[in-house]
């Protein structure tokens, strides 16, 4: 059965990332929480939804704050806030190298695109707006966290994107990201091919212990695999 509809993560994935969101996800919990966490603890819930992210961390340092909701709302909130800043005005924002030439080259083959993140809407429209997928119509559906009733690990994201989409069979969809989360999504989901990007989030040592079925460097292989 041939692949209709392509998956893809946002950041790391298709947009260029210098653990951006990994440092100030980090700066957020040292300044609301206190808690001196490192950047490869963060790396470890990247692809995450961000609430998830943000308790989980808590819970690892055993910080009983992780069970109050309005609490990690607030950090989440702040996130948010700095997050979005660095999306509307930092010059580094774009996409990875070669991005739009793979998204086209699969619509030119009847492949739909579409993209699902750990961050929510707001975030992401920001992203759409500032790097022109948007405009440039290569976008066919985009869902975000806080839009399904869990985010990653768990195969939501992709299931509306397939109902937005009509897609009937998950044997016709590819998942392709750069975290582990990335993977567990596809896998969870049913997808028969679950790439890995190895120049984002994870190396390429670390997504080999998730579950896939590629591992790329650059998302032009892609094209030589679905």
């Amino acid at each position: 059965m041939s692949i209709q509809l392509a998956v893809f993560d946002i950041a790391g994935t298709t947009l260029h990332d210098e653990s951006n969101v990994g440092l100030v996800l980090q700066q957020v919990i040292r300044e609301q929480a206190g808690l001196p966490v490192t950047l490869p603890e963060v790396n470890e819930v990247m692809g995450y939804a961000k609430p998830y992210a943000i308790r989980y961390l808590l819970q690892q340092y055993q910080d009983s704050r992780h069970q109050d909701a309005a609490f990690v709302n607030a950090v989440h909130s702040q996130f948010v806030q700095q997050m979005s800043a660095h999306y509307e005005q930092h010059s580094s924002v774009r996409e990875k190298t070669g991005v739009g030439n793979v998204l086209q080259a699969l619509k030119q083959r009847g492949v739909k695109v579409a993209l699902d993140t750990g961050f929510d809407r707001a975030i992401t429209n920001i992203i759409l707006r500032r790097v022109g997928w948007s405009q440039q119509g290569i976008i066919d559906a985009v869902v975000t966290s806080d839009e399904v009733p869990r985010g990653r690990p768990y195969p939501y994201m992709i299931y509306r994107a397939m109902e937005q989409l009509g897609i009937r069979s998950i044997r016709q969809v590819a998942k392709i990201g750069d975290t582990i989360s990335d993977l567990e999504e596809g896998a969870n989901a049913g997808c028969p091919f679950v790439i890995g990007v190895t120049t984002g989030a994870y190396t390429k040592d670390a997504l080999e212990k998730g579950p896939h079925t590629h591992l790329v460097a650059h998302l032009d292989e892609i094209l030589e695999i679905i």
